[in-house]
């Protein structure tokens, strides 16, 4: 059996494992000119953690996670506000959490992959015909399997199922990162999650290693327009924040090193179409604020690939992958929208106020575990009985 896998991101490269686990021949092209070096620390948890714990990458994971001890929100004149114990997190979720950044997720990824598995930059699919795949160097691939794992601006989606504004949720927020190396402002964050506590719009910041700091940010905003120059973008969004945001302006690189999107989701009603199967950010993307996208690209991927290991035909494995797979990630979809935008990014000082009373809360007896829940939520069955 044969697959395309269209981008070389989280869900495609943890698909491709997968697949070539079960004795697939497997292509990987990704329109990109190599790998992705822009990207946020994200905190990762629950089904992802558990598909790549059965795929024997656990300890790789462990080993790419960057050492975090505490969590906490700083407020306009960089006092702190809010301080977690991450460990509290940690605990709340048996120590099945890790932080990583996301570029250092892909690279793990990408390291463990198989040799025989075909992997090509600057290269994408220019259209699809029935099962052969017309790439843009001019090649074709005829195969049983074409994916799209190309993230919310896919590629294969537009192409096998219609245009992005068909599925494309707006949530009304704006999201970028970078890497810049500052040596005083890494001691100040290493080791920890650091956070404004801001109204409608914050900054993160996390020490990496080699005086490197990782800035992660989002604000609200009506217009979904990205701009032409994400830098002067985050400066005029984040300026008067403090003086590590402002610090960390100052450092903003130039902007083909920014990443830069909207913050949305994609809403399907199917993922599959013929050969074509849609995974990850492609097909349910769950937006920055649910905090479990890798998570469920990886999962949402190791069940795609055993559902077809065991069903009769390629359709029917996709059929009953989005029948497995479908609940899980709408309820995140509709956690989201619901409920923890509202608590990731306060639009009112009282929400604020009750978000940091939440937090503080943790820390007394009985109550870590009732109030980390709504933020690391668990399903009912594992990655490996929803796959079985």
């Amino acid at each position: 059996m044969k697959a395309v896998i269209c981008g070389a991101g989280i869900a495609g490269l943890a698909l491709a494992h997968r697949l070539h686990h079960h004795d697939w021949e497997v292509h990987i092209v990704d329109h990109a000119r190599g790998p992705r070096a822009q990207g946020y620390m994200i905190d990762f948890f629950g089904p992802g953690y558990e598909a790549l714990t059965a795929m024997g990458l656990g300890d790789r994971l462990r080993e790419h996670a960057s050492p975090v001890k505490e969590f906490r929100y700083i407020d306009g004149h960089d006092r702190t506000t809010v301080s977690i114990d991450y460990r509290l997190f940690a605990k709340a979720l048996d120590g099945e959490i890790a932080s990583v950044m996301r570029p250092a997720l892909e690279q793990m990824l990408r390291d463990t992959l198989p040799s025989q598995v075909d992997l090509r930059y600057r290269t994408t699919i220019d259209h699809i015909d029935g099962n052969r795949v017309h790439l843009c160097d001019g090649t074709a691939i005829d195969a049983d399997l074409i994916v799209g794992a190309d993230g919310v601006h896919s590629r294969v989606r537009a192409l096998a199922f219609g245009p992005e504004s068909d599925y494309f949720r707006y949530l009304g927020m704006h999201t970028g990162a970078y890497i810049f190396t500052d040596r005083d402002m890494f001691t100040q964050v290493q080791g920890q999650f650091v956070l404004t506590e801001s109204l409608n719009r914050q900054m993160g910041f996390y020490g990496l290693t080699d005086d490197r700091v990782a800035v992660f940010a989002v604000h609200r905003t009506p217009d979904p327009t990205v701009p032409d120059d994400p830098r002067e973008a985050f400066r005029n969004a984040y300026a008067g924040m403090g003086d590590l945001a402002d610090r960390a302006l100052v450092h903003c690189p130039e902007p083909e090193e920014v990443y830069y999107d909207q913050v949305a989701q994609i809403v399907m009603p199917h993922w599959g179409n013929g050969p074509v199967a849609l995974v990850g950010d492609a097909a349910y993307a769950v937006s920055l604020v649910a905090g479990q996208g890798a998570s469920l690209g990886i999962a949402g991927a190791y069940i795609l690939a055993e559902c077809l290991q065991h069903a009769g035909s390629v359709p029917e494995g996709i059929a009953e992958y989005e029948q497995r797979w479908r609940p899980v990630a709408t309820g995140v979809q509709d956690s989201a929208r619901d409920r923890v935008t509202e608590w990731f990014l306060p639009r009112t000082a009282t929400k604020l106020l009750l978000r940091r009373w939440g937090f503080r809360a943790m820390h007394l007896p009985g109550l870590n575990r009732l109030l980390v829940g709504p933020l690391f939520p668990k399903n009912r069955q594992t990655v490996t009985e929803l796959a079985a």
